[in-house]
């Protein structure tokens, strides 16, 4: 089983932009930069193989710099778009089983991801997480991955996990979603988050 981390790099005006007006250029690249490293610390503490981080736009920024340098697993990202970056990756560990997470969802913990693999283990050929926003968390196969399912979706938007089921029913493979969990995107995230940093 792989765990792989996509991460855009932490910086000033270019991460986590829609939560600028509430924190400002620098404190959201912060958080962005913090919610990257727990990403990280959850796929190495669920212990269920390799775990690489597929960086955009590609490896050159020092925070990934630095992080190789501690012996992260970092790679380029690649693909026009996200639904393309994210079938690469996904291709790239096959024949393994992998799992795919994003840095937005403080709430993903290491039974999340378990869930994930054991549903994959049990007969699913895909497994999601859903989001609460309508996109999903985490993106699983042991298959190939049919390039419709990722292709020309509407990414950013509250259709994409429906979109992402349509396509699916269509191409007859079957899949899971044993949690819906929320992400960090907009202002009013941030209040959820305070909570669960709280109770940690």
């Amino acid at each position: 089983m792989h765990v792989v981390v996509f991460a855009r790099a932490p910086l000033a005006g270019a991460a986590k932009t829609r939560l600028i007006p509430a924190l400002g250029a620098a404190a959201a690249a912060r958080l962005h930069r913090r919610l990257v490293l727990r990403a990280l610390a959850t796929a190495h503490a669920a212990a269920l193989g390799p775990v690489s981080l597929w960086c955009a736009p590609d490896c050159s920024a020092r925070f990934f710099r630095a992080l190789a340098r501690r012996g992260v697993d970092c790679r380029a990202q690649c693909g026009a778009d996200l639904g393309a970056r994210m079938l690469h990756a996904l291709q790239a560990a096959l024949p393994a089983p992998t799992l795919l997470i994003g840095s937005d969802c403080p709430a993903l913990t290491v039974a999340h991801l378990h869930q994930a693999a054991d549903c994959l283990a049990a007969g699913a050929e895909m497994v999601f997480l859903p989001a609460e926003d309508g996109g999903y968390v985490l993106a699983g196969t042991r298959t190939q991955v049919p390039e419709e399912a990722f292709t020309a979706m509407p990414w950013g938007s509250a259709a994409v996990m429906e979109t992402t089921r349509a396509r699916l029913r269509a191409s007859a493979l079957r899949w899971a979603e044993p949690a819906c969990l929320w992400d960090v995107d907009r202002p009013a995230d941030l209040l959820r988050l305070a909570a669960l940093e709280a109770e940690r």
